[in-house]
């Protein structure tokens, strides 16, 4: 066995690492793409798919709760664990399975099942796969290379006393029932949809932060409403201190200063590290390579090109740790195959407009630059801000609740970003990370169609505040004749 010399080398078959082999190949018949663990993205085993799956009887149950509101009695909303989680691991392994589909499809001469590691800049060291599968090659030899290794949940070495009863995000979709208690440590997206969606399937839960933000939330105003209206419904504590983790048999005892200054103690069936995530770029044996590593040891790369450095190495998906998110993964794998394919030639590609979304209810979403991006970057910039409360369609619905905030540059009057909770709150960021990346002012924006009665009224009411603030639009109506404030 000796080495398999091509043109282009993929380490990674997720998201990234399969859209930078399609580009590629459209260039190149040399190519290898190695995968030592499971097919299937992130997204789709452990991920977007599986916690929406969990996420949407949780928010169906808890509809339920606004029936008497309505004048609507009912019984129902007794909830099977057993069922709920076959639906979940059934329809995971579905999504799985249309990406093992697409693997199945490649041009199997292509994929390389093993592990790699860099043996030197254009050298990679191969060994056995996950299932046991050796290669047929010891080394490959590639002119370019494409590291797209995704990224595994950080647990801290604070969590380990759990023990077995220690689990992340991805043990939770192979569970057979639920749960009676989860300690969810980390208010980021993922502790706050996992944490919430348990809560209302009846688990009993306490969210864990540090510092007292809540879901990314940067703007302080918003983080003030989503800690009031997601601490309203379960117990959180945003800013736990003095918190020592211990065994008690089965359970998990979590000992833990809160924010009355009062020592506290509570049991649980599992402790839930939904403390963020890690580069998988640890174990590729980096310091091979000659490449320039930050202090997390990611190599420095442009986001405009993938390139690290002005090597023959590329960088792409939750690897580099900058957009972790399916669409952006994908984007830069796109990216990162099609100048991997032209190097030494590479092209800057403008990157889309920011977007990102908490799957909890109501929803917390980010359009464009947020607000701490703002201030950090020392933008002069405006505000306008709607709250739900009194939203004409999101109290019909008995959704009102939330509060959007919009900024606006004071130069220029362009639309920058937004920050949000409130319903449906997936729709207004989507359609703001359209306006703004077509560099539309406020006043542009306002000029769009609003139908009536709907929750996007709410936005066009925030902008009309903000060109107010801005000094460019006449005072803001107090909201819609026929609907109240906010409208």
């Amino acid at each position: 066995m000796g080495a398999h010399e091509v043109d282009i080398a993929i380490i990674g078959a997720g998201t990234a690492g399969m859209a930078a082999y399609h580009e590629a190949r459209k260039q190149t018949d040399r190519i290898a793409l190695i995968e030592g663990g499971p097919f299937g993205t992130t997204c789709a085993r452990v991920a977007c798919m599986p916690s929406k799956l969990l996420v949407a009887p949780a928010h169906a149950r808890h509809q339920l709760g606004a029936l008497p509101a309505f004048g609507i009695e009912s019984d129902a909303g007794k909830v099977d664990g057993r069922a709920v989680m076959k639906r979940v691991r059934e329809e995971r392994d579905r999504f799985v399975g249309f990406v093992k589909d697409i693997v199945e499809d490649l041009e199997q001469r292509h994929v390389v099942r093993a592990h790699a590691v860099f043996e030197d800049p254009h050298t990679l060291r191969l060994s056995p796969a996950n299932d046991g599968t050796k290669p047929a090659f010891e080394r490959i030899r590639a002119a370019r290379i494409i590291i797209a290794t995704g990224s595994r949940p950080r647990i801290p070495d604070s969590l380990r006393a759990a023990g077995d009863r220690l689990i992340v995000n991805d043990d939770v979709f192979d569970w057979q029932d639920l749960p009676g208690s989860v300690a969810v440590f980390g208010a980021g997206a993922i502790g706050v949809e996992l944490g919430q969606a348990l809560h209302r399937l009846d688990v009993r839960v306490h969210l864990f932060g540090i510092g007292g933000g809540i879901a990314g939330i940067s703007d302080p105003g918003v983080r003030d409403v989503a800690i009031r209206i997601l601490c309203t419904e379960m117990p959180c504590s945003l800013d736990a201190r003095d918190t020592r983790i211990e065994r008690d048999g089965d359970a998990v005892v979590v000992h833990f200063t809160d924010g009355e200054g009062s020592a506290r103690s509570e049991r649980f069936d599992y402790l839930l590290a939904a403390t963020g995530r890690i580069a998988n770029v640890d174990k590729l044996d980096l310091e091979n390579t000659g490449l320039e590593l930050d202090a997390r040891g990611i190599p420095r790369f442009d986001p405009q090109t993938l390139q690290c450095g002005d090597s023959h190495v590329f960088i792409a998906g939750d690897a580099n740790a900058d957009r972790p998110v399916l669409h952006e993964g994908a984007d830069e794998g796109h990216m990162a195959g099609k100048n991997a394919a032209s190097f030494p030639e590479v092209y800057r590609h403008t990157r889309r407009t920011p977007l990102g979304i908490v799957f909890c209810d109501p929803q917390v979403a980010f359009a464009g630059q947020t607000h701490a991006q703002l201030t950090a970057d020392k933008v002069e910039f405006a505000t306008g801000e709607v709250s739900f409360e009194n939203q004409g369609r999101s109290r019909v619905m008995l959704v009102n609740e939330g509060l959007l905030r919009v900024y606006g540059e004071h130069r220029t009057g362009l639309l920058l970003g937004a920050e949000m909770i409130g319903p449906e709150n997936e729709h207004l960021a989507h359609l703001l990370a359209w306006v703004i990346q077509m560099r539309m002012t406020v006043a542009q924006v306002i000029e769009m169609p609003f139908y009536h009665p709907v929750i996007e009224e709410g936005l066009r009411s925030a902008l009309r505040k903000l060109l107010k603030e801005l000094g460019m639009g006449p005072k803001p109506p107090k909201g819609c004749i026929d609907c109240g404030p906010g409208a």
